[in-house]
């Protein structure tokens, strides 16, 4: 069984999905620690609730170095094997990056490589693949790296976009799919089915017993 620590920064229903997941016995890890960036986020009640440790490291009046310095003391208290970014609302240094990567996942509220980058998160994502036309959106499960939303691609879901959404109901149809894929990848990851080769990253199928 691996340790997990999640990340997120607001209210935390992919939190939610990993705990849920773990508590059912869908998949086997176990969730040892959440830190968030903001004191007031909901998801430092889901941790409260579920018994799990959390660590609130407010980012305001730190440079971004000096706050990520605060959370590798907190990772090297508790030597996570796998830190899945679920919802976190900063993007981090090269130096946290190169630290963890490999072992550092995130979760992208669209079909990647389309719809990443620098402002593409919550709304500004919907609206961007509703102004295009596509006909399909998703998420995406892929592994951080120095390049925001580029790092290889783990997993992926569509959902079909429908001639009368907005971005309310297309941000819920693409969340119930972030609920399904993000357990499943970290699952995926605590049974070491996850393999990086040649710069992609393949999510391989249990094995028959």
């Amino acid at each position: 069984m691996i340790d997990i620590a999640v990340m997120a920064s607001g209210g935390g229903t992919d939190f939610q999905s990993i705990i849920d997941a773990v508590e059912s016995g869908e998949i086997d890890v176990r969730i040892v620690l959440l830190v968030t960036n903001d004191p007031d986020a909901y998801c430092i009640e889901r941790a409260k609730k579920h018994g799990i440790d959390y660590h609130v490291i407010d980012h305001k009046g730190k440079t971004r170095r000096e706050h990520e310095e605060e959370i590798i003391q907190i990772f090297d208290e508790y030597e996570p094997d796998l830190i899945v970014l679920a919802g976190y609302m900063r993007i981090l240094t090269d130096h946290f990056v190169d630290r963890y990567f490999g072992k550092m996942i995130n979760i992208h509220p669209a079909l990647l490589p389309l719809f990443g980058g620098p402002g593409m998160y919550g709304e500004h994502v919907h609206r961007a693949v509703l102004n295009s036309g596509m006909k399909v959106s998703g998420c995406s499960v892929h592994f951080v790296t120095n390049e925001v939303d580029m790092g290889p691609i783990i997993a992926q879901r569509c959902v079909p976009v429908k001639y009368d959404d907005d971005i309310d109901s297309l941000s819920e149809r693409v969340l119930e799919e972030e609920h399904r894929l993000l357990p499943k990848v970290v699952g995926a990851f605590g049974e070491g089915r996850i393999k990086l080769k040649d710069e992609k990253a393949y999510m391989m199928p249990k094995k028959d017993n």
